[in-house]
């Protein structure tokens, strides 16, 4: 047993410890209440690499951008899951709805080939104390046959109430979400 002790101790210590702290708050991104107007594509499988984000913005915690240009986060309040992850299912799933093309998230799952892979990175994924939520960045839609490769980039800005906390921020992630999703169906993928 005392050989053990050593090795215990520590263990019991952390689970002290983590009795002691404070749940966090993990916030989803609600799904759209109205479905997307339904956009013609040039595509009937399209594959949806893992959306790239600033190091911030892939963190689990919820980031703000205060009067001063500051960035702050909370240990308690938290994303659902991980945004890249998060971002992508949603987008995939919002672009099948929206186009009726076979639409998922990289690795590819099925055994035909997709005709075109979109990329998206994310330059800016940000909540201001001010009320708007800012996403910015590019797109890319790479083409099975190289003749209708594209490009674009996007800013797009959603007002939330400062007041509604994570929970609003999370439902503004997901209006601007489903607006990159119309812009890269109507612009990229034509």
């Amino acid at each position: 047993m005392r050989i053990l002790a050593p090795l215990l101790a520590p263990l019991l210590g952390a689970a002290l410890l983590a009795g002691c702290t404070s749940t966090a708050e993990r916030f989803a991104v609600p799904a759209p209440a109205v479905p997307m107007d339904r956009q013609s594509i040039a595509y009937h499988a399209v594959e949806l690499r893992e959306i790239s984000l600033p190091t911030y913005a892939a963190s689990e915690e919820i980031y703000m951008r205060d009067a001063s240009g500051a960035l702050t986060s909370s240990p308690s309040l938290l994303w659902a899951d991980d945004p890249a992850r998060a971002m992508t299912l949603e987008m995939a799933r919002l672009m099948g709805q929206a186009t009726g093309a076979r639409v998922a998230p990289e690795p590819w799952p099925f055994r035909d080939r997709a005709d075109a892979i979109v990329e998206v990175r994310v330059e800016e994924m940000l909540a201001g104390t001010d009320g708007s939520f800012r996403l910015s960045g590019q797109y890319f839609v790479a083409s099975d046959s190289g003749n209708r490769d594209r490009s674009g980039t996007f800013d797009l800005t959603q007002s939330f109430d400062p007041a509604g906390g994570a929970a609003a921020v999370a439902a503004a992630r997901g209006a601007a979400v489903r607006d990159l999703t119309a812009q890269i169906a109507r612009q990229g993928l034509r």
